[in-house]
């Protein structure tokens, strides 16, 4: 099994990751607490429970939205964004 480190994007830099690494790993591993905010008063939210039962880490991956960061394991040349509330229902997955 490769072992590489590899990067992914969020929000226009470029973060680190290893191998089967999640993408909410990836970014508290590079120092990121927070990459959604709520709509209501624009509340910083990141990995909350971290298996999958909350939606506080969504962010959008490639161009979709809403992906729960701590179930996606994180992918060479990945766009990461944050996103903003619980996404828009014009652009579910």
């Amino acid at each position: 099994m490769n072992r590489t480190p590899f990067t992914f994007r969020f929000d226009g830099r470029t973060v680190r990751a290893e191998p089967g690494q999640s993408i909410a790993a990836a970014l508290i591993a590079d120092g990121q607490r927070s990459w959604r905010r709520t709509r209501e008063g624009g509340r910083p939210r990141g990995m909350f429970c971290g298996i999958g039962v909350c939606f506080d880490c969504l962010v959008t991956v490639n161009g979709r939205p809403n992906h729960r960061a701590c179930l996606v394991e994180a992918a060479p040349g990945d766009v990461v964004e944050s996103q903003e509330g619980a996404g828009r229902a014009d652009l579910a997955c």
